[in-house]
């Protein structure tokens, strides 16, 4: 089989490349040096932030590019290849609603407002607090989340009851106006509408000069659709949530099985990792 012309490799992290335990399995940090060597990028792409993605690949993560905030940012190199922050009112009227909605009892949850410079919170319970900082490096514990002067690219919010059964269907309105995405069991992100790691991948593969078919993208849950979407080379990992594996051209083993690392081995026709 003729090894085919890849320019460019997006991974979702949680669930995707991340192992069981959260972590960057040890395979990935050759396999780069290898990417490099081919010509070919790697793009983290998550829901996290910049300086989270950032924070966990260290120097071997100074010349990758990032699509960060679910797509809402996107950087290559250092440097902004495009950004796309919600309206200030829009901001206000929902940190006013869901205020509300906590204080009335109709949800228990918690909101981040994930800021260019920084992410801004003002509830601080202890099990809000330990999830936040699991995903933002940069992360501000204020007492008005509202009086922050920065660019806000997304709004995300921890449900700890279950994000897609409780505040999913308490926010289902806003679907007319701006995304509202299901990102993790108890993560729910709203930006704005045409927003999503799709179309962050898009401008990045105009940023770089290549296509869909020289594309290649990993996902699992929800809030990688999109991504899959503007890959021809598509890969939903083995345990994926079925909407997920309903759209992929291919499957990859679980995280747990390093099945982004073993896929690439394979497609790029790159000797194994040893044993």
């Amino acid at each position: 089989m003729t090894t085919p012309d890849i320019r460019l490799i997006a991974v979702d992290m949680d669930g995707t490349l991340l192992d069981p335990a959260g972590r960057i399995p040890d395979g990935l940090w050759p396999l780069l040096d290898r990417l490099r060597e081919r010509g070919i990028a790697f793009a983290p792409a998550s829901g996290r932030q910049l300086a989270t993605l950032q924070r966990s690949f260290g120097e071997a993560g100074r010349d990758l590019d990032y699509i960060a905030e679910n797509g809402a940012y996107v950087v290559r190199e250092g440097v902004e290849v495009s950004s796309d922050a919600l309206d200030p009112a829009f901001v206000r009227d929902l940190i006013l609603r869901m205020r509300r909605l906590v204080a009335d009892g109709a949800l228990h949850a918690g909101v981040v407002v994930c800021g260019k410079e920084s992410a801004y919170i003002e509830d601080t319970d202890p099990r809000f607090l330990a999830e936040v900082e699991k995903y933002y490096a940069r992360l501000s514990v204020v007492d008005d989340v509202l009086a922050q002067q920065d660019q806000v690219l997304k709004l995300a919010i921890y449900d700890h009851d279950g994000g897609e059964t409780h505040t999913a269907p308490a926010l289902d309105d806003l679907r007319r106006t701006h995304q509202v995405v299901v990102s993790g069991a108890h993560w729910i992100d709203i930006m704005n509408a045409g927003v999503n790691k799709g179309v962050a991948l898009r401008n990045l593969q105009r940023a770089l000069g290549i296509t869909p078919a020289q594309t290649v993208a990993f996902g699992d849950y929800l809030n990688d659709l999109e991504l899959l979407q503007a890959a021809d080379w598509s890969y939903a990992m083995a345990d994926a949530h079925p909407d997920v594996a309903a759209i992929a051209r291919h499957r990859a083993p679980s995280n747990a099985e390093f099945g982004v690392i073993t896929t690439i081995e394979t497609l790029l026709e790159f000797p194994g990792r040893p044993a």
